[in-house]
């Protein structure tokens, strides 16, 4: 894939669906404030979050385990990328080493990595413009203040306090983000 065709993704973090307990990991697109969701399992789920809260385990995880044997191998992970999805499964690669070797993976396992390695998450453009969704101002005085610009640094806080409360439920979309390749739980 070529690096023109990717955006780089923040990972926001992990939510639970209220109304049927889905896990989610939120990706945020900064420029456009787009909001790439995706379905994950708990395992997955749990791997990400406990590497955001930076909770290190007493014994390596399978996602630390990866990391420690990239780390010993002197393998660098340059970065995640989510290529694609097909019938609402992610496909993501992982990067590796100067030579770039391409793995695939799946959506919520390269992230897990991610999160642990501190790697850039990338996502491919018709992948953003299928399944972003533009996250939508609470009360119209915030609809107000976004259309009149108003302070960036801001934006950016009031963006990230909704993005705390926000379920996959919230989004006007009449479809499910999709789901990540490989889940044996519905998810990722």
């Amino acid at each position: 894939m070529h690096e023109d065709d990717l955006v780089q993704l923040e990972v926001l973090g992990v939510r639970r669906h209220p109304g049927d307990d889905e896990l989610v990991v939120l990706l945020l697109e900064p420029v456009g404030e787009l909001i790439v969701p995706i379905a994950i399992g708990p395992t997955e789920a749990g791997a990400i979050a406990t590497a955001q809260a930076g909770v290190v385990p007493p014994r390596p995880m399978t996602h630390d385990l990866l990391r420690d044997v990239l780390i010993a191998l002197d393998v660098r992970v340059r970065q995640v990328e989510i290529t694609e999805l097909v019938g609402g499964v992610f496909h993501a690669a992982l990067v590796l080493g100067d030579r770039r070797t391409r793995v695939d993976a799946r959506a919520s396992d390269a992230i897990a990595l991610a999160v642990r390695v501190g790697c850039p998450v990338l996502c491919a453009t018709d992948v953003l413009a299928e399944v972003g969704v533009e996250a939508a101002p609470a009360t119209p005085e915030e609809a107000d203040e976004a259309a009149a610009g108003g302070n960036p640094d801001e934006q950016v806080a009031q963006f990230r306090e909704f993005l705390d409360h926000v379920s996959p439920d919230d989004f006007e979309r009449g479809e499910p983000g999709g789901r990540d390749r490989g889940s044996t739980s519905g998810g990722g």
